[in-house]
């Protein structure tokens, strides 16, 4: 990858995460000021990037439209929607995510809110931890053994909360049960005050192509009331593969 296209990448990124002043990307980029500059008024000519009337930049409307149509090729999304609507309704009103695998990620495909005034922080197209969320859990134990080798040696295990699995060991352990009972569980360990349960989504020959989560408060329902929720949430998985599988007939 050229040079300018790998900092022009990184410039987006970085303003995923919020607004940045020019200096800030400059120091984020370890370039002058005159190259991220350069960078910057090629992207916002193009509408990647926005500069407000305090001169900080934001992510540009063409991304907007980029990324509805990114979501649109999604055909999982499509025939996840209803079952995630239904599903969310079923628990209670609680928040359900639809997540895949994409080049060492997992990114959110598609979210029903949560009806609660709690809720818990989280995008569609942004990424889920893969040591700390359900999701993220699901679709690493359904990778191949060198694949999931390869994503397991990436991570760094950054500790969201005291719960967050520390070591490329203990996550192992988290897979492997992930695999055998089906479902796995995110027990405060991204959000200190969320518990979150996620089962994968199958293709016709059982590959995991996607990952659906329930997440719920504390405050709503305690872990085991959250672990509760497993058939609910293994019956909408099943549904969703079955329809995969049968789209085309």
């Amino acid at each position: 990858m050229s040079q300018s296209l790998s900092r022009a990448l990184q410039i987006l990124i970085e303003l995923g995460e919020g607004e940045r002043s020019l200096d800030e990307v400059a120091a984020s980029l370890q370039v002058h000021k005159t190259t991220a500059m350069r960078l910057l008024h090629t992207l916002e000519a193009d509408r990647f990037v926005r500069r407000d009337d305090r001169q900080r930049y934001h992510l540009g409307s063409r991304l907007f439209a980029l990324g509805t149509i990114a979501l649109a090729q999604h055909a999982i999304r499509d025939v996840a929607q209803p079952h995630l609507t239904r599903l969310a309704a079923e628990t209670g009103g609680q928040a359900v995510h639809l997540a895949a695998y994409e080049n060492g990620a997992a990114i959110y495909l598609a979210k029903v809110e949560s009806t609660h005034a709690v809720r818990m922080y989280s995008r569609v197209g942004l990424p889920a931890a893969l040591h700390a969320t359900a999701v993220g859990k699901v679709l690493v134990a359904g990778l191949p053994r060198g694949e999931q080798d390869a994503v397991i040696a990436g991570i760094d295990f950054r500790p969201f909360t005291s719960r967050t699995i520390a070591d490329a060991a203990a996550y192992r352990e988290v897979l492997a049960r992930t695999r055998e009972q089906g479902w796995a569980e995110d027990a405060a360990e991204h959000e200190d005050f969320i518990n979150c349960v996620g089962a994968p989504v199958r293709d016709e020959a059982g590959r995991v192509i996607a990952a659906v989560s329930v997440s719920v408060p504390d405050v709503i329902l305690p872990r085991e009331g959250v672990r509760a929720l497993v058939p609910q949430l293994l019956a909408a998985t099943g549904a969703i593969s079955a329809d995969w599988a049968g789209r085309s007939s």
